[in-house]
């Protein structure tokens, strides 16, 4: 806890009231995204800690206003949190916590800005996803979704100037990793009545939903899953160029998630048809060997 402390101090937070602020946003990034926040606190240069927290839990928050509970309710959440969000925008001023902290990492960080308009301008696709037909509807998917979500973290990392390169690196990062999420994920999103699993691709494989919402251990269903994974794997490959784009202390952070990413993608593609039971999780000594390998290269550099 001390090091988060002497991350709001080098950060310049220093105001009671929005240490507490930022201290709420580290407390809840940190329980759902535990090995992430691990990463940026082991990673990070101190001062940017706290503004990364900040935006994590932006992005989080707003995935749980699109994606939980009936389609009128999200519809009404998303629209009130988007409001709330210009506000902030236009004044720089809010009552709630995580807005506040929000308003001092957007003045702190102005490009902050640039990334939270784009999300909200396209990020209310979420509400209407149900499934995608074929490739392009997964890519058109990333592009109004997933790459601006995180975008509100890489442009925090990324450097000052506009720059496409390093902006196709982020994209093929969350294309991986989003398809990653999709397969890891296939028990949970059926059971909210969805797939991200394109239609086509399913028919390519003779694969159904019910063989998937069953768990049924088929040929088909164990090629499916095996092309899914690969086709992920291959993709955050590529990823691989995207901490040389970043500033250099941002780029271990960024090495290790793409480094934890196909940790990941080794530990799906083990688990094989149980995934279709339970999601899979690298072991926790490989991770922290990442981690670990990460700092120690940073160090190296420094």
């Amino acid at each position: 806890m001390q090091a988060w402390k002497d991350s709001l101090s080098a950060a310049g937070i220093r105001e009671p009231q929005l240490r507490r602020d930022y201290d709420t946003q580290r407390d809840l990034v940190s329980r759902f995204r535990r090995t992430s926040y691990l990463a940026a606190q082991m990673l990070l240069p101190r001062p940017m800690l706290p503004h990364v927290v900040a935006v994590t839990a932006v992005m989080h928050h707003g995935d749980n206003l699109l994606d939980t509970g009936p389609k009128a309710l999200r519809v009404a959440q998303w629209a009130s949190w988007e409001q709330q969000v210009q506000q902030v925008l236009a004044t720089g001023a809010s009552d709630e916590p995580l807005l506040r902290a929000l308003a001092h990492t957007i003045d702190t960080h102005p490009r902050t800005r640039r990334s939270i308009e784009q999300y909200l301008s396209t990020a209310s696709a979420e509400l209407d996803f149900s499934g995608f037909l074929d490739e392009a509807d997964y890519q058109a998917y990333i592009d109004a979704y997933s790459l601006p979500a995180f975008m509100l973290i890489g442009t925090l990392l990324g450097p000052e100037a506009d720059d496409r390169p390093y902006r196709a690196a982020c994209r093929a990062f969350i294309d991986g990793s989003q398809r990653l999420d999709f397969v890891n994920d296939i028990t949970e999103d059926l059971s909210e009545g969805r797939l991200g699993i394109p239609a086509k691709t399913l028919e390519r494989f003779a694969v159904t939903k019910e063989d998937l919402a069953e768990a049924r251990d088929t040929p088909g269903v164990r090629e499916l899953l095996r092309h899914l994974v690969v086709q992920a794997r291959t993709v955050l490959q590529t990823a691989r160029c995207l901490p040389t784009m970043a500033p250099a202390p941002h780029r271990p952070l960024l090495s290790a998630l793409v480094e934890v990413e196909l940790l990941t993608a080794d530990a799906v593609m083990a688990r094989g048809v149980k995934l279709l039971r339970a999601p899979a999780t690298p072991p926790l000594a490989s991770t922290l060997l990442a981690l670990w390998r990460a700092r120690r290269e940073a160090r190296k550099g420094s």
